[in-house]
């Protein structure tokens, strides 16, 4: 472990997330969408990740205790033999496509950051309790905004579009929703947990927000 790692600097405008959940990739195969949360906020960053690392998060998020112990819990268990302690979980990066993590790990004398594949880092987390942050840049790079809409007589019939089902979706005919119909439509996407769908409207979203400005 190497404590001047990229030499990079605390952060302390992080943005604290949660795990949403996970949802399978209906388009590809072996592929799952974990969904992370702005914690007091309205964003959510979708993350690809493979099936194992997939399976190790559910099964700690539904409580599920596995009669041999999975990867993660092996290294959660090495953790606690060795007095360390995990103490942030810091996705700093996207680029191509991918997410960048490190891990905060501290002995209560030294404190080192290793990188870590954001699903790895995320399952130690929930295993050990860790906070999970990330950057404004990452935030405004990958997530999307979800805002709590309620249905009264003033939104109801007004021709807004409902959310297509996937046979159905067209990505010219989405491109030609107004921001406000794009809105709509990603928070319905949301409730159905379709965070692939909502990830791709998102990004349609966000361009034509930067071309209203």
């Amino acid at each position: 472990m190497n404590p001047d790692s990229d030499n990079r600097q605390e952060r302390p405008d992080r943005v604290a997330l949660r795990v949403m959940g996970i949802s399978y990739n209906q388009l590809q195969s072996g592929v799952y969408a974990l969904l992370l949360a702005e914690v007091d906020g309205p964003y959510r960053i979708p993350v690809m990740i493979g099936p194992a690392e997939a399976q190790s998060i559910a099964m700690r998020i539904e409580g599920v205790i596995p009669p041999r112990p999975l990867t993660h819990d092996l290294f959660k268990s090495v953790f606690k033999a060795f007095g360390l302690r995990l103490t942030a979980v810091d996705i700093y990066r996207f680029e191509d496509g991918v997410f960048y993590s490190e891990l905060t790990l501290t002995d209560g004398e030294r404190t080192v950051k290793i990188d870590s594949r954001t699903s790895d880092a995320i399952a130690l987390a929930l295993r050990l309790g860790t906070p999970v942050y990330t950057t404004p840049e990452v935030l405004e790079q990958t997530g999307f905004e979800m805002e709590e809409v309620e249905a009264d007589e003033n939104t109801r019939g007004t021709g807004a579009p409902d959310a297509p089902e996937r046979e159905s979706r067209d990505v010219p005919r989405i491109e030609q929703y107004t921001i406000e119909e794009l809105e709509r439509t990603l928070g319905e996407l949301i409730e159905k947990e379709d965070y692939e769908e909502a990830a791709r409207v998102s990004a349609i979203l966000d361009r034509k927000r930067k071309e209203k400005q």
